[in-house]
């Protein structure tokens, strides 16, 4: 468990610009667009069932003023969608340098005289990729998202409308940030093949690893396409896009699950009601029943497995 936590912190030493200083850029970027907006704006809006309505300088009371306390108790982490969209990119780009830059920076050879195997090494990276990177982003973004709230309460209450108490009297005011955190296990399975996959790449590819990792399926899915059209061998293309590219692909983006089993999960909320953040939790455990999940950990777990593989052999670019 020691030596996991230092090679965990030695990954964050390494790759702290990427997985840390980035999405605290970007968030601070998107605060100042957003605390601009709320306090240069002539008015503040709120959004009615699709009609914008405007606050003025009329104190709010009854059922619209419990509106706006349950938009924002509920939607105030929409904020940090920038931040959690952008985690996606920090993680495909990490697992595929993860292991391919220590062999051309030689680094490897270091790394292997200490007494640590090459399967911790691998699996201090995947933890940082699925757990420690994830956990970074989601404590950023909530930073940011209780920020713009405050910032929007300060704002209402110039206004005439005191919502501080109505919202932290609201139980998804806490349990909104909370979801987010108990969506890990569920982006942690649904994430393992695109990691596993990237991971292998980089612990096979001499050069151009990027190329390798997006060109091959790419490459394949069209010449798929190609046997099936051209040649009429009745192959089903389609599927295989939808069940291998998109997988190893675009597994790493949050809430692609809900793309994934869209035809298998409905998210039913009451009318002129947000479906989330409770509905889209509920949905998103849901996908863990299905067969396509555990077929891709599978392979995940095969891919990662491989990479220590390829580890454990080469030493040299």
């Amino acid at each position: 468990m020691k030596t996991m936590k230092w090679l965990i912190k030695r990954e964050m030493w390494e790759h702290k610009g990427m997985l840390f200083w980035a999405p605290v850029v970007v968030a601070t970027l998107i605060a100042v667009l957003a605390l601009a907006a709320i306090f240069l704006g002539h008015n503040v809006n709120f959004n009615d069932d699709g009609d914008a309505i405007s606050i003025g300088k009329v104190t709010i009371e009854g059922a619209m003023r419990m509106r706006i306390v349950q938009t924002m108790s509920q939607a105030y982490m929409a904020s940090a969608m920038p931040v959690l969209m952008m985690l996606s990119f920090l993680v495909f780009f990490y697992c595929l340098g993860a292991l391919h830059d220590e062999r051309r920076d030689r680094s490897l050879l270091f790394w292997k005289s200490l007494p640590v195997s090459d399967f911790t090494t691998v699996l201090s990276k995947v933890l940082l990729a699925l757990v420690v990177a994830p956990l970074i982003t989601i404590g950023v973004g909530t930073l940011l998202s209780l920020l713009i709230l405050l910032a929007g309460c300060v704002m209402m209450l110039a206004h005439g409308t005191n919502l501080f108490g109505a919202v932290l009297a609201t139980p998804d005011f806490y349990l909104t940030p909370l979801r987010l955190v108990g969506l890990l296990p569920v982006y942690i399975l649904w994430a393992l093949p695109t990691v596993g996959w990237l991971l292998m790449v980089s612990s096979m590819a001499r050069s151009k690893v990027f190329l390798w990792a997006v060109g091959t399926p790419l490459v394949t899915s069209l010449l798929l396409v190609w046997a099936e059209k051209a040649l009429h061998f009745g192959i089903n293309a389609g599927w295989f896009v939808t069940h291998v590219v998109d997988r190893i692909l675009l597994g790493v983006i949050p809430g692609s699950w809900l793309v994934f089993e869209a035809d298998k999960i409905e998210l039913n909320h009451v009318p002129h009601e947000l479906a989330v953040p409770e509905t889209i939790f509920g949905a998103s455990w849901s996908t863990l029943g299905g067969t396509s999940l555990w077929l891709g950990v599978a392979a995940g777990v095969a891919m990662i497995a491989a990479a220590v593989y390829m580890r454990r052999r080469r030493e040299e670019g």
